[in-house]
């Protein structure tokens, strides 16, 4: 009954919607409109990587190897590994052109159950994980200025925090093209910051402030638990390099746009990376760079005084443009799994006017929300990073794979065989490193959560009980109605 009302009125609305926003019958086109080109493609990898780990953390990196050369090799060679991870994402995504990142790979791959256990990872703990921890740096960094001497209140931080979820969910809902602006306003925002930085850094070393780079290889510590764990603190900075490939359906020209945006915007990540380090520690030493709560602030403090409330300024801005680029690409995957069948069939839907996967995105932010409320979430960060590395090292391994299984599939782009060797066995390293060197029982829960994701598979997604299905339906129904949404029928899968 009520998906007949529902029929009506989208039947309704397609006068309209035929206007505005399809442009082709064909059935992609007909759910999420291609309307992200090239300058918007490098806008969303520059802007969602480039978010408040550069700005607070690279002591992380220095803690690790204790000596400014090797920080500095590190921060260059997770570029050189996000970018390597990004061609061999590239050769995925022009092969096979459906948005949700790793999960259509996997599914092509090896099927639906290591799909379904990355969703079920993704969804539920690393990606809106990642997103209340952008959103609390912006909610830190944005507080401060009302707080001389003292830290703000941690309700005041969880409030902002959850404001600005609430806002980027909200302009992701309502529009593909306004979180795009959004995401390139916010972008030339955050590159306004690091230019200011970045040429402190270069006129100080021109006047001559290069006594902290003297001997930079002097005393560092240097062994394979210590260099991973370093790159697992300079990798979390980069996270992001794989956010095309979660909305490729959208992409204008997939197969020219997705390449070129990873072979400028990762480059151009490390480069601003290694220069912001070396404009660090042209007016700090390394115990100083240790001691500062915030590297940036400090920075602005010693080199832009009086001006120096410019830095907490942009580095919100850059924050909320990280969360941003986030939720953008993160909906999809939501979308995509709902499409699949593994997860609530509504978040699969399309909204009838809006053209977005407003459910998915809504549900995002929601889990998002709940990530919020417990206090210290930096230590979950080596936790998440664990999780991601695990399926990033078995989606390269698929692209091996694949090449094996899978050789009648177009390669528009075909990177060599080298490439996913080396980024699977650094990634192999990445999850086995920290285990060996610093084992903890936040690593074991980690194990065992995607594990549990097996039981709900085969209870909900292989055996399809009736009963799930008879709770499902009518919330499925209620909320077609309230929220306008209609499934993406036409997609042939």
């Amino acid at each position: 009954m009520g998906e007949e009302g529902l029929r009506k009125r989208k039947g309704e609305d397609k006068g309209r919607g035929d206007k505005q926003s399809i442009q082709s019958h064909e059935p992609q086109t007909t759910n999420l409109q291609k309307q992200v080109g090239l300058i918007s493609g490098i806008c969303m990898i520059v802007g969602t990587i480039i978010g408040s780990g550069i700005f607070v953390s690279p002591k992380s990196v220095l803690a690790n190897v204790e000596a400014v050369g090797p920080c500095l090799t590190v921060w260059a060679a997770c570029g050189v590994l996000a970018t390597l991870g990004a061609l061999c994402y590239a050769e995925l995504g022009t092969m096979i052109t459906k948005s949700g990142g790793e999960y259509p790979y996997l599914m092509e791959a090896f099927g639906p159950i290591p799909a379904f256990l990355f969703s079920w990872t993704s969804l539920l703990v690393t990606k809106p994980s990642s997103f209340a921890i952008i959103c609390l740096s912006f909610a830190e960094y944005a507080s401060t200025p009302f707080y001389p001497g003292c830290d703000p209140p941690q309700a005041v931080i969880k409030c902002l925090a959850a404001a600005a979820i609430v806002v980027i969910t909200i302009v992701n809902s309502l529009s593909v093209k306004l979180g795009s602006y959004l995401q390139n306003f916010l972008t030339a925002a955050k590159m306004i910051i690091v230019t200011i930085i970045i040429v402190s850094g270069i006129v100080l070393l021109a006047q001559g402030k290069t006594e902290n780079f003297k001997d930079s290889f002097k005393d560092s510590k240097i062994s394979v638990s210590s260099i991973s764990l370093a790159f697992y603190n300079g990798l979390w900075a980069y996270d992001g390099w794989n956010q095309l490939n979660y909305i490729t359906e959208e992409l204008q020209n997939p197969y020219r746009n997705l390449p070129l945006s990873i072979i400028i915007g990762i480059p151009l990540v490390t480069v601003c990376y290694v220069l912001i380090n070396i404009s660090y520690f042209t007016v700090m030493t390394s115990t100083e760079l240790l001691q500062s709560q915030a590297v940036a602030v400090t920075f602005g403090d010693r080199v832009l005084y009086p001006a120096s409330w410019i830095v907490p300024l942009f580095v919100a801005f850059s924050t909320i443009g990280s969360a941003n680029g986030t939720c953008f690409t993160a909906g999809r995957l939501v979308y995509v799994a709902g499409r699949e069948g593994h997860t609530l069939k509504v978040l699969s839907y399309i909204s009838v006017k809006r053209l977005t996967p407003a459910p998915a995105i809504m549900f995002y932010g929601a889990i998002a929300i709940i990530y919020i409320i417990p206090g210290d979430i930096n230590t979950l960060i080596n936790y998440f990073s664990f999780a991601v590395w695990i399926f990033y090292g078995l989606t390269v391994f698929a692209l091996i794979v694949m090449r094996f299984t899978r050789k009648e599939l177009e390669r528009p782009i075909r990177v060599p065989i080298i490439l996913p060797v080396i980024v699977t066995l650094v990634s192999i390293v990445l999850v086995l490193a920290p285990i060996i060197s610093a084992p903890e029982l936040a690593y074991l829960y980690c194990i065992l959560f995607i594990l549990s994701g097996l039981i709900v598979y085969a209870l909900f997604v292989h055996f399809k009980f009736s009963w799930a299905q008879k709770i499902s339906n009518p919330i499925t129904m209620h909320l077609q109605m309230l929220l306008e949404v209609v499934p993406p029928e036409e997609v042939a899968t």
